[in-house]
């Protein structure tokens, strides 16, 4: 009996039937995982860097907007800055005792030196004229300290400091105030010489009890 010859297969030769469909190709994001990464990563970077940097105002805020408010607060009454130096009233005069660190001050007097001081051997003579402040200095501190004539600033009505001729205070004081030392609870008498441009009369004394401290005022006037 004869039978008719299967038709001729389309997928080939292979008796079996077609052949498997070839894999899907891959995209460039499967094939590419490492560079896929890192550009995730630097994307993430980008974002955290704008969020950082956009936030960054928060904490200074608005330069105008801060000093709009300063100015209404002190507008108010309410903040007031304060003054950078209290008025002549309000500060302690001659004869009235100022703290400054373990020294006391007290101001006794304030009076023309003319134009030479000292002994006739050691006289100094000043560039203008020579105004003596007469100061006593107690140690109210627990430990024994030299007074720093240097550190003592004579205050003129503008605002000029000047500092103390220390070869007129030595050649006054005989050089004793370089020498001794204040015990505590114990009192020195010394007398401050400052060369002042003739015609000056101080405003103010500065004192300090010693270069690094932040000293206290007494008015002169």
């Amino acid at each position: 009996m004869n039978q008719n010859p299967p038709p001729p297969n389309p997928y080939g030769q292979s008796p079996y039937g077609a052949p498997p469909p070839p894999a899907p190709k891959k995209n460039w994001f499967s094939r590419h995982k490492i560079l896929t990464g890192l550009g995730g990563l630097v994307a993430v970077i980008v974002v955290v860097s704008v969020a950082t940097s956009g936030g960054g105002n928060s904490g200074g805020g608005d330069t105008a907007t801060d000093a709009a408010g300063a100015s209404a607060s002190a507008g108010n009454g309410s903040a007031a800055a304060p003054s950078e130096k209290a008025p002549a009233s309000a500060l302690p005069g001659i004869g009235r005792p100022a703290r400054d660190g373990k020294f006391e001050f007290t101001v006794r007097a304030v009076r023309d030196g003319g134009t030479t001081v000292g002994p006739e051997f050691l006289q100094e003579r000043a560039q203008g004229t020579y105004t003596l402040v007469d100061l006593t200095v107690r140690n109210t501190g627990d430990e024994a300290q030299s007074l720093d004539v240097t550190a003592q600033k004579l205050v003129t009505p503008s605002g000029s400091q000047l500092s103390a001729d220390t070869g007129a205070t030595i050649s006054f004081n005989d050089g004793a105030i370089f020498y001794e030392q204040i015990n505590p609870g114990n009192s020195l008498d010394v007398t401050i010489v400052y060369d002042v441009p003739t015609g000056t009369t101080p405003a103010s004394i500065d004192l300090h009890d010693s270069v690094f401290s932040g000293g206290t005022t007494v008015s002169l006037r």
